[in-house]
């Protein structure tokens, strides 16, 4: 008798069925959908969305990173892109500065109020990540990433490992 699913073993997750990748499928929508549930919370009060934490992540992980870089980094149109950071400045969460080797190049930094938005935002993922990988132990975080880390394209994975050369 069983007290649960077994574990597979490597070779076998070499050859797994298309309900095996439904079902992952499915994990990583429900796991989204609790990974965002916090901070959508703490968006809606200031009636920002995705878009506006995403933004204040990655200005946050690259300060004075420039509107350009922030576009590749996103994927996302200059049009949308300028839509959230024209709030974010009007909102006094981020600033931008003219560029002194190059005048049109605008650099973004958050400001305190901004500082204070981002770190509530990461704080409750952190936590929700946190309580995650105590449950799963360091063997299946580590695979995890692994699995994460796969998924990326080739200019997603650039911009990763650019991230990850910054605190390493």
């Amino acid at each position: 008798m069983s007290d649960g699913p077994q574990p597979q073993t490597g070779q076998s997750l070499l050859f797994l069925t298309d309900e095996q990748l439904r079902k992952g499928i499915e994990a990583m929508f429900f796991a989204y959908r609790g990974f965002t549930a916090d901070p959508d919370r703490i968006l809606e009060e200031k009636s920002y969305g995705r878009a506006h934490h995403r933004a204040i992540h990655f200005i946050h992980r690259s300060p004075g990173t420039t509107v350009n870089n922030l576009l590749s980094i996103l994927g996302v149109t200059k049009q949308s892109l300028n839509r959230v950071l024209r709030t974010l400045i009007e909102d006094g969460l981020v600033a931008s500065t003219v560029g002194k080797k190059d005048k049109r190049e605008r650099h973004l930094h958050l400001t305190p109020e901004g500082a204070v938005l981002e770190r509530a935002l990461s704080d409750a993922q952190r936590d929700r990540m946190r309580a995650a990988y105590r449950t799963v132990g360091p063997d299946a975080v580590a695979g995890f990433r692994q699995v994460l880390e796969a998924m990326m394209d080739d200019q997603t994975r650039h911009h990763y490992e650019a991230m990850k050369d910054r605190t390493e």
